[in-house]
């Protein structure tokens, strides 16, 4: 079996395991009905087996066809391609991050006070 690879995932990898996170499992045919653009049914098939290969989902014949399962979860998924974003774009630094969301008011007092109060509550939870 394929080592899980700790790169992020790209457009159309996302694209379709956000379709596999979705429904569960899915054959080449049923991912390519799911997925919001057009793709050619080879296209499908040698994106899935790319996921494969990288680890990022496990396959089972079933009948004739394969059925892909995830590897690994959304939320896992999720916290890869953040660390890669701040790593690369922020140097390695959060605050970074935090900082150009303030300056670009994509992060407005209100939100910085509601952040607030989850992340409060998260480590009241600990």
């Amino acid at each position: 079996m394929a080592k899980t690879d700790p790169l992020p995932l790209t457009k159309l990898e996302l694209q379709i395991m956000q379709v596999i996170w979705r429904d569960g499992a899915g054959t080449v045919a049923a991912v390519q009905d799911s997925l919001d653009q057009p793709l050619a049914y080879t296209t499908v098939q040698t994106m899935l087996n790319i996921l494969h290969r990288k680890g990022k989902l496990k396959r089972e014949l079933r009948g004739r066809a394969f059925v892909y399962k995830p590897t690994v979860t959304h939320a896992k998924a999720s916290v890869q391609a953040a660390r890669d974003l701040i790593d690369r774009m922020f140097g390695g630094s959060s605050e970074e991050l935090v900082m150009s969301l303030i300056k670009s008011r994509q992060l407005d007092p209100d939100k910085i006070a509601e952040l607030t109060r989850c992340l409060e509550e998260e480590e009241g939870s600990r």
